[in-house]
């Protein structure tokens, strides 16, 4: 049995098994996960399943409610990304679930196991190693054997580390405990990581660009824009699909043609589970595609042939940046990543060497001065700043109007600015110090969301309508509820 976090990782990984074992007719994989149906989901359990891969909620709803799914056989169990499970508060479904099958280490699933005829064994995978995941594997684990810690296996391509219960004894008992571990980070050697330091209101229109020039360049790709919060990823999906502008012809002239011509999708937690699967199973199967996603794509997915991945906000802790970039340069392959930084950012790169994460930064300018304005090349050298670049100013007046116009995108650009707000602010840690909303200038904040209005402007704006919106409501709602109130 396989447990994951999201019901993307349990679709992908139930793929890959029915390919591995489609050979062998006698393993049978199944997989049940939130949003499926859950008598087809029975029926299936109903029948005999080899190898299962679940989500914990949806698995413990079955184990408690599915008379038919008999479990006392089971003899392995993988809690995969163990760190991101606990992460999303699934910690006491881990618990009742450990709890059911008698891997709890208490004196009666003891000698539950004593009687048993073969011995369950536990498997667990982090990436990182904290606090929760010690708990989970005191309860869970006995005798454990780490993987992945000491020097010899320490310069792995990636940062996972594993530790896996078995029959082996430990006479160190420090062994038995995970501890949280400071080592760097190897990356792949063929991985180019850079960054771009980008002023606040220019960020948008430098996306777009940086955008255009990797389509353009070469084609046939994929690359994959990183955002904080769903709201973003629905406003630049929205932008993106419908903006047009060329800087090949005068400004007075109508455009008509897409200003990004690829195929575009977008990914993350709101979106229905239907949705989700159908977005990513799409961009999988293009050859050239670019993809909007939250950090809901940065773990668990194996998404083949992605050749640049751009860290729009940043990631926070050095664990998650080295998950996004893990999306690309994948078994030899060359990979690209650009992680975008605010001036007053800066200070996390000296956060990510820590890791031995070491980055370049971006020839920003070099790309402005290498892109035709109105059938010119402006000299780059006669501007000092990236926000007062003839191509970026431009770009930006473009797309002011085309959102000011557009009732529906402007909408999506006032959500999308107030929860980027919320998510600057939930940096935990010494990330504080680094990523401060005090730092920020607001309106250059709304202008990267293609916004003309003062930040005090869109709240307004916001607290208007939501007092409209309140408004409404009392002279729409109950009769109950005004007697109620007009009671002395």
């Amino acid at each position: 049995m396989n447990l994951e976090f999201n019901g993307l990782t349990v679709h992908s990984i139930y793929e890959i098994l029915q390919k591995l074992v489609h050979r062998f007719h006698w393993i049978v994989p199944g997989y049940i996960m939130g949003g499926e149906n859950r008598s087809k989901e029975k029926a299936r359990l109903r029948k005999g399943i080899s190898v299962l891969v679940a989500t914990p909620g949806r698995l413990l709803d079955h184990m408690k409610n599915t008379t038919s799914f008999q479990h006392s056989k089971l003899r392995w169990i993988i809690f995969d990304e163990a760190d991101r499970i606990l992460e999303l508060g699934y910690g006491k479904e881990i618990e009742d679930i450990l709890h059911i099958l008698g891997t709890r280490k208490t004196d009666c699933d003891a000698k539950d196991s004593a009687t048993s005829t073969f011995q369950r064994q536990n498997l667990l995978l982090s990436a990182t190693l904290n606090d929760k995941v010690n708990h989970l594997a005191k309860i869970s684990l006995e005798n454990p054997v780490m993987i992945g810690l000491d020097n010899n296996t320490a310069h792995q391509n990636h940062p996972h580390k594993k530790f896996t219960s078995g029959t082996e004894s430990e006479d160190d008992e420090e062994s038995q405990k995970v501890v949280s571990s400071n080592e760097e980070y190897r990356l792949p050697a063929q991985l180019v990581q850079r960054y771009a330091k980008v002023p606040c209101g220019s960020r948008l229109t430098i996306l777009l660009l940086i955008l255009k020039n990797l389509f353009e360049k070469e084609v046939s790709q994929k690359a994959v824009v990183f955002f904080s919060t769903c709201d973003a990823v629905d406003f630049h999906y929205s932008l993106l699909s419908e903006f047009c502008w060329s800087s090949n012809s005068q400004p007075e002239l109508e455009q008509k043609n897409l200003f990004l011509k690829c195929k575009i999708f977008r990914l993350h937690g709101n979106m229905k589970h239907e949705d989700r699967k159908n977005a990513f199973q799409a961009f999988k199967t293009e050859k050239s595609a670019l993809l909007l996603s939250t950090d809901v794509s940065a773990r668990g997915l194996d998404i083949p042939k992605v050749r640049c991945i751009l860290q729009y906000d940043s990631p926070g802790e050095a664990t998650e940046y080295v998950h996004r970039v893990g999306r690309t340069a994948r078994l030899g392959e060359r990979g690209e990543s650009l992680l975008f930084l605010q001036p007053v950012e800066t200070d996390y790169l000296q956060d990510l060497e820590k890791h031995g994460v070491s980055l370049t930064e971006y020839p920003l300018l070099k790309l402005l001065d290498s892109v035709p304005l109105y059938g010119h090349k402006p000299n780059v050298k006669k501007f000092v700043s990236v926000e007062m670049h003839p191509w970026v100013i431009s770009l930006q007046k473009a797309l002011e109007s085309f959102t000011a116009n557009k009732p529906d995108i402007k909408k999506l650009a006032k959500d999308a600015f107030c929860s980027w707000v919320r998510a600057y602010t939930a940096h935990r840690g010494e990330l504080k110090k680094i990523f401060m909303v005090k730092k920020l200038h607001l309106g250059h904040v709304a202008r990267s969301f293609g916004l003309k209005d003062q930040p005090s402007l869109v709240g307004r704006t916001f607290q208007i309508q939501t007092k409209k919106d309140k408004r409404d409501q009392k002279q729409n709602g109950a009769p109950k509820k005004r007697k109620r109130f007009n009671k002395p």
